[in-house]
């Protein structure tokens, strides 16, 4: 009976802390120094993500940590200088597999790989968006606390066919000059002038940049 009485009180109390997690997101702070890319900490009620960091000593005075971050839901990109030791509102973040299924006026659904739920999320909060097709598998960031979408992130490689292009120029293989070609997501890239159209090159998916052509 005691055991029992125990159970149910401690369950209770659970519960009451998990509801309380939930309700009120009981702020977890880091130092600036625990700060690594892929980090996201909310500043201003805004949260960004980590990418890039560097510790710095300056010849006098304490080491600084500087940063450069990423707004999550715009994309802006700043650079931030912290004290060692400032404390920071950390935010849990989560990545999970989604496909890519269709677009409506709604944004770009998804399908979460392990619940096959579907969500939609907006086009500026998609890292790499215009070299996306239908079926492709994307990691979406979501905040732990209340599993809201931060955003989503394409593969830093893809492979996608040309869809128009000038004729290449045949065995011009060593030079560096490049062309225009549009890929079947509709994106534009700079190709090397041996590349025709119908083929299928790799892209960086950050800045569109040619990686090689492949074979099928």
């Amino acid at each position: 009976m005691f055991f029992c009485i125990f159970f149910v009180t401690l369950q209770h109390n659970f519960n009451v802390y998990t509801e309380y997690i939930y309700n009120f997101k009981i702020k977890i702070m880091i130092n600036s120094q625990e700060i690594k890319i892929g980090t996201c900490i909310r500043i201003d009620g805004k949260i960004w993500i980590c990418v890039d960091f560097q510790h710095v000593k300056p010849g006098k005075g304490n080491t600084v940590m500087r940063t450069k971050l990423k707004n999550v839901t715009d994309g802006r990109v700043l650079e931030r200088t912290f004290q060692v030791g400032f404390k920071l509102e950390d935010v849990r973040i989560e990545r999970r597999p989604y496909q890519y299924l269709y677009q409506d006026p709604t944004g770009y659904i998804f399908m979460n790989q392990e619940t096959y739920e579907q969500a939609p999320i907006p086009k500026e909060a998609i890292t790499g968006v215009e070299f996306m097709k239908e079926n492709d598998i994307v990691e979406v960031v979501t905040d732990t606390t209340d599993d809201t979408v931060l955003f989503a992130e394409m593969p830093v490689k893809t492979v996608l066919r040309i869809t128009r292009s000038e004729p290449g120029i045949k065995g011009d293989t060593a030079t560096n000059a490049t062309k225009p070609a549009t890929l079947e997501t509709g994106v534009e890239v700079r190709v090397p002038l041996f590349i025709n159209e119908g083929e299928l090159i790799q892209v960086d998916t950050r800045d569109g940049s040619y990686l090689q052509r492949v074979k099928e």
